[in-house]
């Protein structure tokens, strides 16, 4: 008779011969939806001051070439995560890629009309906000368990990769051809990943229908959004509405503080603001392989919205302090930063598994993130103008970021009760 512990062996065996493997394919699909959404977030601020300096842009009107995706993405993602919920990812994507496709031609057609950029830009964050949800929801969906937490990692790098990407396509193009080689370009990735979608589409309707690698097969029952998961879900976005806030705020504002407050070039100011960017990425990656590895979302979480709280509150003594703590900080900001989403983006796995209505969860929390993003850089803004000093910034987002860690404490507690 087998022992107790052989048997276990064996059936833990099975279990991993029965596992789907992960369709990396369908990944990759997934995740350049959500860099490509990212791509064309990000492609405007390396060149706003070139597009400044050629069409007299009103200076606020020229901010709400940012805000405006936000506003889309905070009227939208929660409808647009039914949408996808309902009819899979692939036809919304390529609708999605069409809206931007059409915003981008808008932009090149009339940029020195400052309305019609703004409906440009406005028709960008419309199709982002179908790409925000549907390329996570891919990427996991395509994922096997035992790489999931590395895909959530992956994923979570969208936002550092569009600033990188477009702040070093942009280094090469502003002088010659000129900014409008970033519309160009843009364009040509949404003809390129719509291609990449046809010729899967058979395979991902059909995955959709199933659930993918992850989700039980056809058949699976999708996850209720009951009451308990959807307090939860809230709370998720909570938190990262305080926590985009903060970051978007410090990215928007980032190289006007160098300049002002520190005294650097205009080229050091951008090049030092893209630090914590990089950092982030790395961090993104090795969180999700931490989650893998099972350490507890809600702890990572929790210690990383500490460590940037804790930043934010030391922001006057930093403000003194010389470059190397200031190469220091920013170091520790990135890596806090790099943590802070991985773990918001797994929270509806890990609450709700790859689920058919898993699109409808990341509309929930998406909504909290864009209204983050719509108001950080809008509140550091005026608080910068009542105090005329960039140190106010330490009691705003000190005190935000407390309130998401006090939030995550909450999370903590019931992923705990969930397992038990």
């Amino acid at each position: 008779m087998a022992s107790g512990k052989g048997r276990d062996r064996a059936a833990g065996a099975a279990v991993g011969a029965a596992e789907p493997a992960t369709d990396w394919n369908g990944v990759a699909i997934g995740l350049a939806l959500s860099f490509l959404g990212a791509y064309h977030l990000f492609k405007l601020p390396p060149v706003l001051p070139v597009l400044l300096e050629a069409y007299a842009y009103d200076r606020t009107l020229a901010g709400g070439f940012m805000s405006i995706y936000a506003a889309a993405g905070l009227l939208l993602s929660v409808l647009f995560g039914r949408r996808i919920t309902a009819a899979g990812s692939f036809r919304p994507s390529l609708a999605a890629l069409a809206v931007v496709s059409l915003g981008n031609l808008l932009g090149l057609v009339a940029p020195e009309q400052p309305l019609v950029m703004l409906a440009s830009r406005g028709l960008e964050g419309i199709g982002f906000t179908t790409l925000a949800i549907a390329g996570p929801v891919l990427a996991n969906r395509h994922a096997a368990a035992r790489h999931r937490p590395l895909v959530i990692g992956m994923t979570a790098s969208w936002i550092p990769f569009g600033q990188l990407s477009a702040a070093g396509l942009a280094t090469l193009v502003v002088d010659w051809p000129g900014w409008q080689a970033l519309w160009l370009v843009g364009l040509a990735l949404n003809a390129g990943m719509a291609l990449w979608l046809l010729a899967r589409r058979s395979q991902l309707e059909a995955e959709a229908a199933q659930g993918g690698p992850g989700a039980g097969g056809a058949g699976a029952a999708p996850a209720r959004l009951g009451s308990g998961l959807l307090i939860m879900l809230v709370v998720t976005a909570g938190i990262f509405l305080c926590w985009s806030g903060q970051y978007f705020a410090a990215m928007t504002w980032l190289p006007q503080y160098f300049v002002e407050a520190q005294g650097l070039s205009l080229a050091w100011a951008q090049l030092s603001s893209l630090l914590p960017a990089a950092v982030l990425m790395a961090f993104n990656l090795l969180t999700g392989l931490l989650i893998g590895r099972g350490l507890p979302i809600g702890a990572l979480l929790s210690v990383a919205l500490a460590s940037q709280a804790l930043l934010w509150w030391c922001l006057p003594a930093l403000d003194q302090a010389g470059l190397l703590f200031g190469v220091i900080a920013l170091v520790a900001y990135g890596i806090g930063a790099g943590i802070c989403p991985t773990c918001l983006f797994a929270m509806p796995n890990a609450l709700m598994g790859v689920q058919s209505n898993q699109a409808r969860a990341f509309g929930v929390i998406m909504t909290g993130r864009n209204l983050g993003v719509l108001l950080g850089p809008v509140v550091i803004a005026e608080a910068y103008k009542a105090a005329d000093s960039w140190t106010v910034a330490a009691p705003v987002f000190g005190t935000s970021t407390l309130v998401a860690m006090v939030m995550s404490f909450g999370l903590w507690v019931g992923l705990s009760r969930m397992r038990r």
